[in-house]
């Protein structure tokens, strides 16, 4: 086999370098004076039956997986999502009220909760149905999962941290202070005083 030109040469490294695929004009304000059409026909046929294959689509060249390799590198992954805070507070509500219905745990946040924040948490295997409620409309429960006390470390939902564990984290302000902080609750506690 013939050994490429400079010119095929720099295109080659040219290609593999970008992040993107590149015009033949592209190509040729990178690598400058040389037939930038025989390098890239070159490098097509060098690269023909391999492992990566140089190809054109429309005005744009870029290497590419040969098509019958594709499978082999294809791999699952995890992939990490955030949960969104509705999702967060659900989950939460759920963990230190099992078994709660939907209607409760909206009551306890004060909002409607989104169609599919339960779903995202049962898809994650969260938390799981836990039968029906024995009340008007029979409403679907919602508990933990293994999966949740894994998940957080937990051995049991015992050890779920209570209120003074938050504070101390500085998860939760005290009760007092946050009604201190309160505006106009300093105007009570003036009038109150010259009262």
């Amino acid at each position: 086999m013939i050994p490429p030109d400079e010119t095929a040469r720099a295109v080659e490294a040219v290609l593999f370098a970008a992040a993107e695929p590149l015009t033949a004009d592209a190509i040729a304000a990178h690598v400058g004076a040389g037939n930038i059409a025989a390098a890239l026909a070159r490098l097509q046929h060098d690269y023909a039956g391999r492992g990566i294959q140089l190809v054109r689509r429309g005005d744009i060249w870029l290497f590419q997986t040969a098509p019958d390799l594709a499978p082999l590198l294809r791999r699952e992954r995890d992939e990490t999502r955030r949960l969104s805070r509705a999702g967060v507070e659900t989950l939460a509500i759920i963990a230190y009220h099992e078994p709660v219905t939907r209607a409760e745990i909206e009551a306890i946040r004060g909002v409607q909760i989104a169609k599919g924040t339960l779903d995202v948490l049962m898809e994650a295997g969260w938390i799981r149905p836990a039968g029906r409620r024995e009340t008007p409309g029979r409403p679907l429960t919602y508990v933990t999962t293994p999966a949740f006390l894994q998940q957080f470390g937990l051995e049991s939902r015992r050890d779920l941290p209570g209120i003074d564990d938050l504070k101390a984290a500085g998860l939760l302000d005290p009760l007092d202070h946050a009604l201190d902080d309160a505006p106009g609750n300093a105007e009570v506690e003036k009038s109150g005083e010259d009262a």
